[in-house]
């Protein structure tokens, strides 16, 4: 189903007694189970009242449709990368926030972008909110990162840092959902694309590779 302008996932106004928090976040994680078992194509939200384990009158009472659960799951765990913090290089920088994006694509946010992605690409609100929530966030951390670098003098300024944005993002996603991993074997494909790829970024700026991969 493609919605041509979907607003917010704001729950829908309820009166007299304040909602129950609780309930909204039970709600918000039956959506991403159910959207894990059976996809977008799959979810109903009979199915993600049931396994919330309350009525759907209770859960359209919060969220109107379907298209708005799936945006409120979305900004519900919408990729957190930790603070940015700056460990003065570029090249162990850059390090620490492929391996925190490899954390987020390895827990809640990174199983909604599997879920939903698919959808994503002929839905254009949801795309945009997924742009928004997973992309924008990046986007900002790479440009904060390398204006650092440029006034440390380690590379010269970088005139388009989406595009830096977009070179973390792409192996990053595609290792993390395509390649296969066991919990528990050593670290999982994004941590190793991680690795791999630190130094072709390090070249592509124009700063020094060094000797080996820091976490």
């Amino acid at each position: 189903m493609t919605t041509e302008h979907l607003p917010e996932a704001e729950p829908a106004s309820t009166r007299g007694r304040p909602r129950d928090t609780t309930r909204d976040r039970a709600l918000m994680e039956a959506t991403l189970s159910v959207l894990q078992s059976h996809g977008y194509s799959g979810l109903t939200t009979a199915a993600v009242a049931k396994e919330a384990g309350v009525s759907t009158a209770t859960l359209y009472r919060r969220w109107r449709s379907k298209e708005h659960l799936v945006v409120g799951a979305a900004q519900t765990w919408a990729e957190d990368l930790g603070p940015d913090h700056d460990t003065g290089s570029l090249r162990s920088d850059l390090s620490t926030l492929l391996h925190d994006k490899a954390r987020a694509l390895d827990g809640a946010s990174g199983r909604l972008l599997r879920a939903v992605l698919g959808e994503a690409a002929h839905n254009r609100a949801l795309a945009d909110v997924l742009f928004d929530d997973f992309v924008v966030p990046l986007q900002q951390r790479v440009s904060a990162l390398l204006e650092r670098a440029a006034e440390r003098g380690e590379i010269e300024p970088v005139q388009e840092p989406d595009v830096v944005g977009e070179m973390v993002i792409g192996p990053m996603v595609s290792h993390t959902f395509l390649i296969p991993h066991t919990p528990g074997q050593g670290p999982g494909p994004g941590h190793r694309m991680a690795d791999q790829l630190l130094p072709y970024l390090l070249r592509s700026l124009g700063a020094h590779a060094g000797p080996g991969p820091d976490r």
